[in-house]
């Protein structure tokens, strides 16, 4: 297996400003990572540069351990035993589904033409689509023909695999599914990946690891449950996830803020900051005995659960309660809500300049 080692990595268009600005990145062997960020980040360009489509200004790229992007090195896209699986497949439409997935392969005559053959019938199996190597791309669904473009480019056995946002195109349904499908097979053939992503919910879901973007650089790697439980400011943990950012100051083990005494996570910072929480530690009460009161400003429902907005005084700004299920208040109504579990806080130092972004 084979893990990929990113250093010091500037780029820009023109004279622009830098899109990359010195980012460091390192993606484990045999690991799925996510890089997670919102347009205009630098994600594509990352990805580009990896793939050897785009020359960097300055830093290294190494993919197990060799050189293929660096000080005087730049090697071409098809030395670098990359795969890519591109946003819509990309798929030749005029070669048969067996023939897209062999294109990477080398070998038409006696035990090479038959080990490609076997190659190909393996990784249509490993991806949910044995018995369709003679049809057509046009005669597959959305899904399916991502299902092809993963087995063309796992088929060379490539030292890692790269994919361009490849859910984009699909409906909320079949991209739940073919997420964890796309995990499966990578998990099987023990690839090293890269997810690009502004998808919050498909990075945590999918990956091992979550690699978030600001502005040309990583701004938090981690554990999809250490990036979201721990994030590391206010921002990072308004784009990650649904929060509720409360200015506030530690007092002991506990912050003070305008909903009242709240347990501080370990390694909490000191002093005054922005307290964060998440909407699914908020719990709606009977106002009657609850130690804190609202009013419901809305309420979104979505199924599996709901989020009801809580306008409370002495807060500008409204609090999201993550409920499960079907919630039988309504906006106008008074509910009661506690807090449960503990916040983390940021000192000002590091809040104030992101508490806008967020």
């Amino acid at each position: 297996m084979t893990d990929l080692h990113i250093s010091g990595l500037t780029a820009s268009y023109g004279r622009g400003a830098p899109v990359l600005r010195g980012l460091d990145l390192h993606v484990p062997a045999g690991e799925l990572t996510a890089v997670l960020g919102p347009s205009g980040c630098g994600k594509t360009t990352l990805l580009r540069i990896v793939a050897g489509f785009l020359r960097p200004d300055s830093g290294s790229v190494e993919v197990g351990g060799r050189t293929v992007t660096g000080p005087g090195v730049h090697l071409p896209p098809e030395r670098r035993a990359i795969g890519i699986v591109a946003q819509e497949g990309a798929l030749f439409p005029h070669l048969s589904v067996a023939r897209n997935v062999a294109f990477g392969l080398t070998g038409l005559a006696g035990a090479a033409r038959l080990r490609r053959r076997a190659r190909v019938e393996e990784m249509l199996e490993l991806v949910g689509l044995a018995g369709f190597g003679s049809r057509m791309p046009h005669e597959l669904s959305g899904g399916q023909q991502q299902r092809v473009s993963l087995a063309r480019a796992l088929a060379p056995r490539p030292a890692l695999v790269l994919l361009d946002e490849p859910f984009n195109a699909l409906d909320s349904a079949l991209r739940t599914g073919l997420r964890a499908d796309v995990r499966a097979a990578l998990k099987a053939t023990g690839a090293t990946a890269v997810l690009v992503t502004h998808d919050q919910q498909e990075a945590l879901s999918a990956a091992d690891r979550v690699a978030v973007l600001r502005d040309g650089q990583v701004a938090q790697t981690g554990t999809p449950q250490e990036v979201y439980e721990h994030p590391a400011d206010p921002w990072v943990a308004g784009f990650v996830g649904d929060a509720v950012l409360l200015p506030g100051s530690a007092e002991g083990t506990a912050a003070r803020t305008a909903l009242g005494s709240i347990p501080l996570m370990a390694g909490s910072g000191r002093g005054s900051g922005t307290v964060v929480l998440r909407p699914e530690q908020f719990v709606l009460r009977d106002p009657a005995g609850a130690p804190l009161r609202g009013t419901v400003a809305d309420v979104c429902f979505y199924g599996h659960d709901a989020v009801v907005s809580v306008a409370v005084a002495g807060l500008d700004r409204t609090v999201d309660v993550r409920h499960p299920g079907p919630v039988a208040v309504r906006p106008g109504q008074e509910t009661g809500l506690a807090i449960t579990g503990q916040a983390v806080l940021h000192p000002a130092t590091e809040a104030a300049p992101l508490l806008e972004k967020a």
